[in-house]
């Protein structure tokens, strides 16, 4: 299965719900800025990912955005941008 980048992102209103799902997203991907992750995921990857935040999320307050980037290459600054500091691909080492 071909992976594909996500941009995740998300709004969570409640303090305690938002860092359980920032904690969840940490087992997926990098964070690039406070609530930003990028996610490289096949389809079950991505079953899995929403599997877990789902119940963490009050539905009619919090929102989740799930943004593809295409597939994964090692070169994202072909696909992201950034003003200020420059973008660097980070990597790590996924702990299942």
């Amino acid at each position: 299965m071909a992976r594909i980048r996500y941009l995740v992102s998300y709004d969570i209103c409640d303090p305690k719900r938002l860092r359980r799902v920032a904690r969840a997203l940490e087992g997926f991907g990098v964070r690039l800025q406070y609530s930003v992750f990028e996610c490289p995921l096949d389809d079950m990857r991505m079953a899995m990912l929403k599997a877990a935040v789902h119940p963490l999320l009050k539905h009619d307050e919090d929102q989740v955005l799930f943004v593809s980037l295409g597939q994964s290459a090692n070169d994202a600054s072909l696909i992201i941008d950034a003003m200020g500091l420059p973008y660097q691909v980070r990597t790590r080492v996924t702990i299942i």
